[in-house]
Protein backbone atom coordinates (compact mmCIF):
# COMPACT_ATOMS: atom_id res chain seq x y z
CA UNK A 1 0.00 0.00 0.00
CA UNK A 2 1.58 3.46 -0.83
CA UNK A 3 1.25 6.68 0.93
CA UNK A 4 0.71 9.32 -1.24
CA UNK A 5 2.13 12.79 -0.18
CA UNK A 6 1.78 16.50 -1.50
CA UNK A 7 4.06 19.49 -1.94
CA UNK A 8 2.69 22.67 -2.37
CA UNK A 9 -0.25 21.84 -4.65
CA UNK A 10 -0.04 24.87 -6.28
CA UNK A 11 -1.56 23.18 -9.51
CA UNK A 12 -4.92 22.10 -10.43
CA UNK A 13 -3.62 18.55 -11.83
CA UNK A 14 -2.19 17.69 -8.35
CA UNK A 15 -5.95 17.25 -7.17
CA UNK A 16 -6.88 15.24 -10.42
CA UNK A 17 -4.56 12.12 -9.91
CA UNK A 18 -7.14 11.75 -6.76
CA UNK A 19 -10.59 12.03 -8.98
CA UNK A 20 -10.84 8.00 -8.56
CA UNK A 21 -10.08 6.04 -5.22
CA UNK A 22 -6.72 3.44 -6.11
CA UNK A 23 -6.59 0.21 -4.20
CA UNK A 24 -2.89 0.78 -4.09
CA UNK A 25 -3.26 3.75 -2.14
CA UNK A 26 -3.94 4.96 1.04
CA UNK A 27 -7.13 7.27 1.48
CA UNK A 28 -5.06 8.88 4.24
CA UNK A 29 -2.94 11.89 2.32
CA UNK A 30 -0.70 13.62 3.22
CA UNK A 31 -0.53 17.89 2.13
CA UNK A 32 2.41 19.77 3.16
CA UNK A 33 2.22 23.39 2.20
CA UNK A 34 4.16 27.12 3.35
CA UNK A 35 0.70 28.16 4.67
CA UNK A 36 -2.81 27.04 5.60
CA UNK A 37 -6.13 27.99 3.47
CA UNK A 38 -7.15 30.27 6.75
CA UNK A 39 -3.44 32.13 6.52
CA UNK A 40 -4.50 34.44 3.46
CA UNK A 41 -1.45 34.91 0.40
CA UNK A 42 -1.16 33.04 -2.58
CA UNK A 43 -0.06 29.68 -0.95
CA UNK A 44 -3.17 29.65 1.37
CA UNK A 45 -5.43 30.49 -1.58
CA UNK A 46 -3.60 27.46 -3.57
CA UNK A 47 -3.88 25.05 -0.61
CA UNK A 48 -7.43 25.82 -0.42
CA UNK A 49 -8.05 25.39 -3.98
CA UNK A 50 -6.66 21.85 -3.53
CA UNK A 51 -8.36 20.94 -0.49
CA UNK A 52 -11.72 22.18 -1.65
CA UNK A 53 -11.09 20.01 -5.30
CA UNK A 54 -10.61 16.76 -3.12
CA UNK A 55 -13.54 17.47 -0.89
CA UNK A 56 -15.57 17.67 -3.96
CA UNK A 57 -14.14 14.20 -5.23
CA UNK A 58 -15.67 13.11 -1.83
CA UNK A 59 -18.95 14.50 -1.54
CA UNK A 60 -19.99 13.98 -5.33
CA UNK A 61 -22.91 11.01 -5.58
CA UNK A 62 -21.14 9.02 -8.31
CA UNK A 63 -18.53 6.89 -7.07
CA UNK A 64 -17.36 9.30 -4.34
CA UNK A 65 -13.79 8.96 -3.14
CA UNK A 66 -12.94 8.66 0.76
CA UNK A 67 -9.57 10.60 0.89
CA UNK A 68 -8.69 12.05 4.43
CA UNK A 69 -6.04 15.00 3.81
CA UNK A 70 -3.82 15.85 6.64
CA UNK A 71 -2.67 19.30 6.47
CA UNK A 72 0.74 20.19 7.04
CA UNK A 73 1.66 23.82 7.31
CA UNK A 74 4.31 25.66 8.24
CA UNK A 75 7.90 27.05 7.03
CA UNK A 76 10.26 25.08 5.05
CA UNK A 77 7.55 22.26 3.79
CA UNK A 78 10.02 20.28 2.03
CA UNK A 79 12.32 20.26 5.15
CA UNK A 80 9.66 18.61 7.38
CA UNK A 81 8.31 16.45 4.81
CA UNK A 82 11.78 14.69 4.35
CA UNK A 83 12.12 14.74 8.14
CA UNK A 84 8.94 13.44 8.85
CA UNK A 85 8.60 11.08 5.18
CA UNK A 86 4.88 10.52 6.08
CA UNK A 87 4.66 8.14 2.55
CA UNK A 88 7.52 7.24 0.18
CA UNK A 89 5.20 8.60 -3.30
CA UNK A 90 5.71 12.67 -3.59
CA UNK A 91 3.06 14.40 -5.99
CA UNK A 92 4.46 17.52 -7.40
CA UNK A 93 2.15 20.45 -9.33
CA UNK A 94 2.77 23.61 -8.65
CA UNK A 95 5.35 26.44 -9.24
CA UNK A 96 7.71 25.38 -12.04
CA UNK A 97 11.27 27.46 -11.70
CA UNK A 98 11.91 25.28 -8.42
CA UNK A 99 10.40 22.13 -9.33
CA UNK A 100 13.69 20.19 -10.53
CA UNK A 101 15.55 21.27 -7.44
CA UNK A 102 12.55 20.04 -5.49
CA UNK A 103 12.40 16.72 -7.19
CA UNK A 104 16.02 15.96 -7.06
CA UNK A 105 16.37 16.65 -3.04
CA UNK A 106 13.28 14.35 -3.18
CA UNK A 107 14.58 11.86 -5.34
CA UNK A 108 17.91 11.93 -3.43
CA UNK A 109 16.03 11.72 -0.51
CA UNK A 110 14.83 8.18 -1.73
CA UNK A 111 11.40 8.91 -2.32
CA UNK A 112 9.56 8.19 -5.57
CA UNK A 113 7.49 11.53 -7.55
CA UNK A 114 5.15 12.14 -9.58
CA UNK A 115 5.78 15.40 -11.09
CA UNK A 116 3.59 17.68 -13.34
CA UNK A 117 5.09 18.92 -16.67
CA UNK A 118 6.72 21.08 -17.67
CA UNK A 119 10.35 20.06 -15.62
CA UNK A 120 11.86 23.11 -16.60
CA UNK A 121 11.65 26.86 -17.12
CA UNK A 122 15.16 27.49 -18.21
CA UNK A 123 17.70 25.72 -19.94
CA UNK A 124 20.26 25.17 -17.27
CA UNK A 125 18.20 23.24 -15.26
CA UNK A 126 17.99 20.17 -17.42
CA UNK A 127 21.25 19.10 -15.50
CA UNK A 128 18.90 18.16 -12.93
CA UNK A 129 16.38 16.01 -15.20
CA UNK A 130 19.66 14.24 -16.34
CA UNK A 131 20.26 13.77 -11.92
CA UNK A 132 17.29 12.13 -11.45
CA UNK A 133 16.60 9.98 -14.27
CA UNK A 134 19.61 8.18 -14.01
CA UNK A 135 18.63 5.70 -11.42
CA UNK A 136 18.05 5.43 -7.81
CA UNK A 137 14.31 6.71 -6.47
CA UNK A 138 12.05 6.89 -9.79
CA UNK A 139 10.58 10.27 -11.05
CA UNK A 140 8.06 10.06 -13.84
CA UNK A 141 6.19 12.93 -15.44
CA UNK A 142 2.60 13.16 -15.83
CA UNK A 143 1.85 13.13 -19.13
CA UNK A 144 -2.12 12.50 -19.63
CA UNK A 145 -1.93 12.10 -23.70
CA UNK A 146 -0.88 8.94 -23.69
CA UNK A 147 -3.89 7.31 -21.72
CA UNK A 148 -6.22 9.15 -24.60
CA UNK A 149 -7.79 5.80 -25.87
CA UNK A 150 -7.96 7.67 -29.38
CA UNK A 151 -4.38 8.77 -29.36
CA UNK A 152 -3.41 5.46 -28.03
CA UNK A 153 -5.24 4.11 -31.14
CA UNK A 154 -3.65 6.43 -33.54
CA UNK A 155 -0.11 5.12 -32.41
CA UNK A 156 -1.32 1.13 -33.58
CA UNK A 157 -2.29 2.76 -36.80
CA UNK A 158 1.01 4.29 -37.46
CA UNK A 159 3.03 0.95 -36.42
CA UNK A 160 0.19 -0.86 -38.73
CA UNK A 161 3.02 -0.97 -42.20
CA UNK A 162 0.42 -2.66 -44.44
CA UNK A 163 -2.29 0.58 -43.39
CA UNK A 164 0.70 3.10 -42.20
CA UNK A 165 3.63 2.29 -45.03
CA UNK A 166 6.71 4.22 -43.96
CA UNK A 167 6.76 8.60 -42.78
CA UNK A 168 6.43 10.45 -46.26
CA UNK A 169 8.12 13.56 -45.97
CA UNK A 170 7.58 14.53 -49.74
CA UNK A 171 4.87 17.66 -48.64
CA UNK A 172 6.59 18.62 -45.48
CA UNK A 173 6.84 17.72 -42.24
CA UNK A 174 5.55 14.22 -41.92
CA UNK A 175 3.85 15.25 -38.36
CA UNK A 176 2.20 17.94 -37.56
CA UNK A 177 0.54 18.91 -34.03
CA UNK A 178 -1.29 21.75 -33.29
CA UNK A 179 -2.47 22.61 -29.29
CA UNK A 180 -5.05 25.32 -28.39
CA UNK A 181 -5.90 25.48 -25.00
CA UNK A 182 -7.92 28.33 -22.49
CA UNK A 183 -7.04 30.28 -19.93
CA UNK A 184 -10.24 30.44 -18.72
CA UNK A 185 -12.15 27.28 -18.58
CA UNK A 186 -14.15 24.97 -16.02
CA UNK A 187 -13.06 21.76 -13.99
CA UNK A 188 -14.81 19.33 -12.52
CA UNK A 189 -17.96 21.05 -13.70
CA UNK A 190 -16.80 24.54 -11.62
CA UNK A 191 -14.98 27.63 -13.32
CA UNK A 192 -11.07 27.16 -12.66
CA UNK A 193 -9.46 29.37 -10.57
CA UNK A 194 -5.63 29.66 -11.46
CA UNK A 195 -2.83 31.26 -9.64
CA UNK A 196 -1.72 34.97 -10.47
CA UNK A 197 1.69 33.43 -10.85
CA UNK A 198 0.60 30.89 -13.70
CA UNK A 199 0.82 33.76 -15.49
CA UNK A 200 4.16 34.76 -15.11
CA UNK A 201 6.00 32.70 -17.52
CA UNK A 202 9.39 33.30 -15.23
CA UNK A 203 7.55 30.90 -12.30
CA UNK A 204 4.77 28.56 -15.26
CA UNK A 205 7.42 28.32 -17.72
CA UNK A 206 6.77 29.90 -21.29
CA UNK A 207 5.06 28.55 -24.37
CA UNK A 208 8.51 26.57 -25.74
CA UNK A 209 8.84 24.83 -21.81
CA UNK A 210 5.10 24.11 -21.05
CA UNK A 211 2.95 22.28 -23.81
CA UNK A 212 5.66 21.35 -26.22
CA UNK A 213 6.04 18.69 -23.27
CA UNK A 214 3.03 17.04 -24.79
CA UNK A 215 3.59 17.28 -28.38
CA UNK A 216 7.12 16.31 -28.42
CA UNK A 217 6.49 12.85 -26.18
CA UNK A 218 3.57 12.76 -28.83
CA UNK A 219 5.85 12.69 -31.84
CA UNK A 220 8.47 10.45 -29.65
CA UNK A 221 5.52 7.63 -29.61
CA UNK A 222 4.85 8.02 -32.90
CA UNK A 223 8.65 7.24 -34.12
CA UNK A 224 8.29 4.22 -31.46
CA UNK A 225 5.31 2.96 -32.51
CA UNK A 226 6.75 2.42 -36.13
CA UNK A 227 9.73 0.66 -35.21
CA UNK A 228 12.00 3.80 -34.96
CA UNK A 229 14.66 5.20 -32.27
CA UNK A 230 13.21 8.38 -31.59
CA UNK A 231 16.94 9.62 -30.08
CA UNK A 232 18.60 12.49 -30.83
CA UNK A 233 15.90 15.31 -31.40
CA UNK A 234 17.10 17.93 -33.34
CA UNK A 235 15.92 21.23 -32.69
CA UNK A 236 15.15 23.27 -36.32
CA UNK A 237 14.14 25.84 -35.39
CA UNK A 238 11.84 27.58 -32.37
CA UNK A 239 9.89 30.66 -31.87
CA UNK A 240 7.17 31.96 -29.20
CA UNK A 241 4.97 35.01 -28.86
CA UNK A 242 1.86 36.28 -26.90
CA UNK A 243 -1.61 36.30 -25.87
CA UNK A 244 -2.56 39.42 -24.57
CA UNK A 245 -5.09 39.02 -21.41
CA UNK A 246 -7.30 41.78 -20.78
CA UNK A 247 -7.12 43.30 -17.16
CA UNK A 248 -11.24 41.45 -17.23
CA UNK A 249 -10.28 37.97 -17.94
CA UNK A 250 -7.21 37.81 -15.63
CA UNK A 251 -9.37 39.04 -12.79
CA UNK A 252 -11.97 36.12 -13.47
CA UNK A 253 -9.38 33.99 -13.92
CA UNK A 254 -7.02 34.48 -10.40
CA UNK A 255 -9.82 36.37 -8.59
CA UNK A 256 -7.77 39.60 -8.41
CA UNK A 257 -8.71 42.89 -9.43
CA UNK A 258 -5.04 43.94 -10.25
CA UNK A 259 -1.85 42.79 -12.10
CA UNK A 260 0.30 41.44 -8.99
CA UNK A 261 3.91 43.65 -9.16
CA UNK A 262 5.39 40.67 -10.64
CA UNK A 263 3.62 40.92 -13.44
CA UNK A 264 3.62 44.73 -14.34
CA UNK A 265 6.36 44.47 -16.15
CA UNK A 266 4.83 42.12 -19.05
CA UNK A 267 1.43 44.42 -19.10
CA UNK A 268 0.92 46.85 -22.25
CA UNK A 269 -1.70 49.27 -20.96
CA UNK A 270 -4.90 46.99 -19.43
CA UNK A 271 -3.77 43.46 -20.94
CA UNK A 272 -0.90 40.97 -19.76
CA UNK A 273 1.11 39.85 -22.54
CA UNK A 274 1.37 35.87 -21.60
CA UNK A 275 4.51 34.13 -23.78
CA UNK A 276 2.44 31.20 -23.52
CA UNK A 277 2.37 30.43 -27.64
CA UNK A 278 5.29 28.63 -29.53
CA UNK A 279 5.95 27.11 -32.56
CA UNK A 280 8.96 24.32 -33.01
CA UNK A 281 10.09 22.16 -36.07
CA UNK A 282 12.46 19.68 -35.00
CA UNK A 283 13.87 15.91 -36.75
CA UNK A 284 13.65 12.88 -34.74
CA UNK A 285 15.14 9.38 -36.52
CA UNK A 286 15.31 11.27 -39.66
CA UNK A 287 11.32 12.23 -39.26
CA UNK A 288 10.89 15.83 -39.39
CA UNK A 289 7.83 17.20 -37.24
CA UNK A 290 6.09 20.88 -37.16
CA UNK A 291 4.33 21.54 -33.41
CA UNK A 292 2.76 24.72 -32.91
CA UNK A 293 0.73 25.55 -29.42
CA UNK A 294 -1.02 28.51 -28.41
CA UNK A 295 -3.22 29.80 -25.19
CA UNK A 296 -7.27 31.53 -26.29
CA UNK A 297 -8.54 33.29 -23.20
CA UNK A 298 -12.12 31.75 -23.07
CA UNK A 299 -13.32 28.26 -23.39
CA UNK A 300 -16.09 28.64 -26.02
CA UNK A 301 -19.73 27.50 -24.71
CA UNK A 302 -20.33 23.84 -25.26
CA UNK A 303 -16.56 23.43 -26.03
CA UNK A 304 -12.93 22.89 -24.96
CA UNK A 305 -9.49 22.50 -26.26
CA UNK A 306 -8.43 22.57 -29.88
CA UNK A 307 -6.11 19.44 -30.83
CA UNK A 308 -4.80 18.54 -34.40
CA UNK A 309 -2.79 15.57 -35.51
CA UNK A 310 -1.44 14.38 -39.00
CA UNK A 311 0.60 11.94 -39.90
CA UNK A 312 1.78 11.13 -43.29
CA UNK A 313 2.60 8.03 -44.49
CA UNK A 314 3.37 6.65 -47.43
CA UNK A 315 0.10 3.97 -47.37
CA UNK A 316 -2.28 6.62 -45.60
CA UNK A 317 -2.72 9.42 -43.46
CA UNK A 318 -3.84 9.14 -39.83
CA UNK A 319 -5.24 12.12 -38.65
CA UNK A 320 -7.19 13.01 -35.01
CA UNK A 321 -8.79 16.07 -34.90
CA UNK A 322 -11.05 17.75 -32.04
CA UNK A 323 -12.26 21.29 -32.40
CA UNK A 324 -15.64 22.74 -33.15
CA UNK A 325 -15.88 20.78 -36.60
CA UNK A 326 -15.89 17.57 -34.33
CA UNK A 327 -17.89 19.13 -31.73
CA UNK A 328 -15.14 19.36 -29.38
CA UNK A 329 -14.97 15.29 -29.69
CA UNK A 330 -12.08 12.88 -30.55
CA UNK A 331 -12.51 12.44 -34.17
CA UNK A 332 -9.75 9.57 -35.39
CA UNK A 333 -9.29 9.18 -39.55
CA UNK A 334 -7.38 7.11 -41.88
CA UNK A 335 -7.19 8.65 -45.22
CA UNK A 336 -5.71 5.92 -47.88
CA UNK A 337 -3.02 7.15 -50.22
CA UNK A 338 -2.79 4.56 -52.86
CA UNK A 339 -4.54 1.35 -52.88
CA UNK A 340 -7.84 1.30 -50.81
CA UNK A 341 -8.30 -2.04 -51.16
CA UNK A 342 -4.94 -3.06 -49.20
CA UNK A 343 -5.55 -0.74 -46.60
CA UNK A 344 -9.09 -1.80 -46.18
CA UNK A 345 -8.49 -4.87 -45.88
CA UNK A 346 -5.44 -3.69 -43.26
CA UNK A 347 -8.11 -2.09 -41.24
CA UNK A 348 -10.37 -4.86 -40.90
CA UNK A 349 -7.31 -7.17 -39.74
CA UNK A 350 -6.32 -4.80 -37.31
CA UNK A 351 -10.05 -3.39 -35.63
CA UNK A 352 -10.70 -7.38 -35.36
CA UNK A 353 -7.22 -7.96 -33.72
CA UNK A 354 -8.24 -4.91 -31.05
CA UNK A 355 -11.53 -5.72 -29.91
CA UNK A 356 -10.21 -7.07 -26.89
CA UNK A 357 -8.66 -3.79 -25.78
CA UNK A 358 -11.17 -2.04 -27.28
CA UNK A 359 -14.07 -3.27 -27.11
CA UNK A 360 -16.56 -1.96 -30.09
CA UNK A 361 -14.03 -0.30 -32.07
CA UNK A 362 -15.18 -0.09 -35.85
CA UNK A 363 -14.05 1.59 -39.22
CA UNK A 364 -17.09 3.20 -40.83
CA UNK A 365 -16.44 4.10 -44.72
CA UNK A 366 -16.00 8.00 -45.27
CA UNK A 367 -15.85 10.76 -48.10
CA UNK A 368 -12.58 11.13 -47.39
CA UNK A 369 -10.95 7.18 -45.81
CA UNK A 370 -12.48 5.62 -42.86
CA UNK A 371 -13.84 6.93 -39.34
CA UNK A 372 -12.10 4.80 -36.41
CA UNK A 373 -14.75 4.70 -33.97
CA UNK A 374 -13.15 4.50 -30.66
CA UNK A 375 -15.83 3.66 -27.82
CA UNK A 376 -15.53 5.99 -24.61
CA UNK A 377 -13.45 3.67 -22.17
CA UNK A 378 -11.14 5.09 -19.32
CA UNK A 379 -9.53 8.02 -20.25
CA UNK A 380 -11.45 9.35 -22.63
CA UNK A 381 -11.59 12.92 -20.64
CA UNK A 382 -8.64 14.40 -19.75
CA UNK A 383 -9.76 14.77 -16.24
CA UNK A 384 -9.84 10.98 -16.22
CA UNK A 385 -6.35 10.35 -17.32
CA UNK A 386 -4.81 11.39 -14.57
CA UNK A 387 -5.75 8.91 -12.02
CA UNK A 388 -4.38 6.93 -14.78
CA UNK A 389 -1.17 8.45 -14.85
CA UNK A 390 -1.03 7.51 -10.81
CA UNK A 391 -1.83 3.91 -11.75
CA UNK A 392 1.00 3.69 -14.24
CA UNK A 393 3.54 4.88 -12.03
CA UNK A 394 2.60 3.20 -8.74
CA UNK A 395 2.83 -0.03 -10.93
CA UNK A 396 6.32 1.01 -12.39
CA UNK A 397 7.17 0.93 -8.61
CA UNK A 398 6.41 -2.10 -8.02
CA UNK A 399 6.85 -4.21 -11.21
CA UNK A 400 9.45 -2.52 -13.49
CA UNK A 401 13.25 -2.05 -13.68
CA UNK A 402 14.26 1.39 -13.39
CA UNK A 403 15.72 3.54 -15.27
CA UNK A 404 13.86 2.45 -18.35
CA UNK A 405 13.29 3.91 -22.01
CA UNK A 406 10.58 6.26 -20.69
CA UNK A 407 13.65 7.49 -18.88
CA UNK A 408 15.94 8.29 -21.86
CA UNK A 409 12.79 9.63 -23.83
CA UNK A 410 11.95 11.91 -21.07
CA UNK A 411 15.61 12.91 -21.14
CA UNK A 412 15.90 14.24 -24.80
CA UNK A 413 12.59 15.57 -25.10
CA UNK A 414 13.83 18.15 -22.11
CA UNK A 415 17.48 18.69 -23.69
CA UNK A 416 15.77 19.78 -26.88
CA UNK A 417 13.03 21.73 -24.60
CA UNK A 418 16.50 23.46 -23.11
CA UNK A 419 17.81 24.09 -26.35
CA UNK A 420 14.78 25.89 -27.26
CA UNK A 421 14.79 27.51 -24.26
CA UNK A 422 18.25 28.53 -24.61
CA UNK A 423 17.67 29.98 -27.87
CA UNK A 424 14.99 32.66 -26.65
CA UNK A 425 15.93 33.11 -23.04
CA UNK A 426 13.49 34.95 -20.75
CA UNK A 427 15.41 37.59 -18.50
CA UNK A 428 14.76 35.81 -14.95
CA UNK A 429 12.67 37.75 -12.35
CA UNK A 430 14.33 41.15 -10.44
Amino acid sequence: MHRLIFLEPGHFHAALTLRERHPLVSDEITVYVTAGPADGGHEGRDAGEFLGLVEAFNRRARQPTAWRPVLRAGKEPLARLLAERPGDVVILAGKNDRKLQQVRVLHDGGLHVLADKPWITRASAVADVRHVLGGGARVMEIMTGRHAPASRVAERLVGEPEIFGGFDASAGPAIRLVSVHHLEKTVNGAPLRRPPWFFDVRVQGDGLADIPTHLVDQVQRFLAASGREADPIELLSARRWSTPVPLAVFGRVTGLSDFPPDLRRDTRGDALLYAGNAELSVRVGGVEAHLATRWDLTEPAGGGDVHYTMVSGTGARVRLEQGPDTAFRRRLLVEPRADRSRVDAALTRAVAAWQSEYPGIAAVPAADGYDIRVPPGPGSEHESQFPLVLDEFLRSLDERAWPDRRAAHTLAKYELIARALASADIPPRA
